[in-house]
């Protein structure tokens, strides 16, 4: 084979090497107004169970790049990561480089989880069971378990959130909002957890976020 093709082999196999690498990574934080802090809502006080509270005057609207963010509703949870997907195209990724597919109560054992075929894509996450059928009732699965838009508050969130594993435990507290585009567009949180299909995620501004 020729110099120049086995060296065309080798800076191809470097790229894919670096694209792999990097590609686990989130990118860089949405630029918030000045002097912006992310307050926190109130804690979750049942590990198996999310904690939504009302919005508060504490975290009004706020400027995010050409976007305006309106927090919905306080949001904490701990959760076992089933799965993380992430973004780099589209208006969606301008704000929220992740998404984390949770799980808790049932659905945090991953003896269950792993019964189901957990997958992400396109911002959805799916799954599909064998012919034993579900390992618990349908209606458990989509009350227990949700994709999650991931929005970094800060460079220290998305460190934390570049480095979140499936089957981890991840403990996280922020804001379910909704983000309105200078231009028009829009994307809105899902408001409950019994919801699925479209419009069924939570869009979550990440204010901490830790791992176990």
């Amino acid at each position: 084979m020729p110099r120049w093709l086995w060296l065309s082999l080798l800076v191809a196999l470097t790229g894919l090497w670096w694209f792999g690498h990097t590609s686990s990574l989130p990118t860089a934080v949405a630029h918030a107004g000045p002097g912006l802090v992310c307050k926190m809502p109130p804690p979750f006080e049942d590990p198996d169970q999310p904690l939504q509270s009302p919005a508060s005057a504490s975290m009004p609207p706020f400027r995010l790049d050409k976007a305006t963010v309106t927090p919905l509703a306080g949001f904490s949870l701990q959760a076992t990561v089933l799965s993380r997907e992430n973004y780099s195209f589209g208006r969606e990724s301008d704000f929220s480089p992740t998404d984390l597919a949770l799980g808790w109560g049932p659905m945090k054992d991953m003896a269950i989880a792993e019964k189901l075929d957990v997958s992400q894509g396109g911002r959805w996450f799916h799954y599909q069971w064998g012919p034993e059928g579900p390992p618990i009732p349908l209606p458990e699965i989509i009350s227990h378990s949700a994709n999650m838009h991931m929005i970094p508050s800060d460079g220290t969130v998305a460190e934390a959130l570049a480095h979140v594993r499936a089957g981890q435990t991840v403990r996280l507290q922020g804001w379910l909002v909704r983000i309105d585009g200078d231009d028009g567009w829009h994307w809105q949180s899902s408001l409950t957890r019994d919801d699925s299909g479209g419009g069924a995620c939570e869009l979550v501004y990440v204010c901490s976020l830790d791992t176990r």
